[in-house]
Order: structure tokens, then sequence, then C-alpha cells
């Protein structure tokens, strides 16, 4: 995990960039793996004939692997100082703005929008997330990510 900061802290990079994580790339091997957990065999992300004939002209990984890479990513912005567990609370928003080519690398950009305390004692975090390829303008995709933070002893 990154820099730990308070909640304080955190919440005055409400608005601004708090990090961009580093290089993940879609091998055919993990577009395969993600392929195998979710029986999602869809010829198009596996199969180099299928992948050329279609739109794109090659395979290309899931939406929804590039989307659950976030949670890999996350882990490379800042935490809240003492946090003892993080949970996923959902999206508001996603859109899948542009298909990742099998062997592309991807990263993901992160900007905090909102932070505020909850009855429970614990923090809803708020991202506005971009997920870029690199060497291309537009991106992977682009999120409003939710998520609960809590405090050790909350």
């Amino acid at each position: 995990m990154a820099e730990a900061l308070t909640v304080e802290a955190m919440q005055a990079r409400v608005g601004q960039e708090v990090g961009l994580s580093r290089w993940y790339e879609m091998s055919h091997e993990r577009i395969q793996a993600f392929a195998d957990i979710t029986e999602d065999w869809q010829p198009i992300h596996l199969d180099p004939a299928a992948g050329a004939a279609s739109p794109f002209g090659t395979t290309i990984a899931h939406g929804f692997l590039t989307l659950s890479l976030l949670s890999a990513m996350v882990y490379e912005m800042p935490a809240l100082a003492g946090e003892a567990v993080g949970v996923n609370y959902g999206f508001d928003k996603i859109r899948f703005l542009s298909p990742v080519p099998t062997g592309a690398r991807v990263r993901g950009r992160f900007t905090l929008a909102e932070l505020s305390a909850r009855p429970d004692g614990g923090y809803r975090l708020t991202y506005d997330v971009t997920v870029e390829i690199e060497g291309q303008d537009k991106p992977a995709l682009a999120a409003r990510w939710l998520g609960l933070r809590y405090l050790e002893g909350a």
C-alpha cells in the first residue's frame, strides 16, 4: 500500500489526483485465466482468427478484466492512516470507452472525488478513475468508484 494519510490530510486532497498506478500487461495468459474464472470464453478475447475478423482487428481483453484490475491498482493509492479494512461499495458510473488489445499495458489514474464519514464509524471514498492504455489517447474505461474504509478500533 502507498502512503498513509490522516483523514484530515486525505480530505484536503478531495478534488485532486491522488495517484497513478504502475502499468499492468494484458497478456494472453491473463486474459485466458480471466476467461476461465468467469466462464466468459467469447472468441474475440481468446481466438486470434476471431479477433482479427472482429471490428477491433485483434483479440481484446474483457472489459470486466480491465475493471477488476482497479482492485490491484487502488493498493498503490494513499490509504487512510490506521486503516484496518477496505471494501468495494460499488460504482455510480462505468463506461468502457476503448478496447484493450491483447499485449497492451494499462494503468489507473485516480482522483479523489469525495470523502465522507459514515454513521457506522467508517469512511466512504469516491474515486473518479480512468484506465489508460499505453500509447493511446482514448482511455479503456472511466468510472466513479465507491469504497468503504474502516480504521482500527472503529
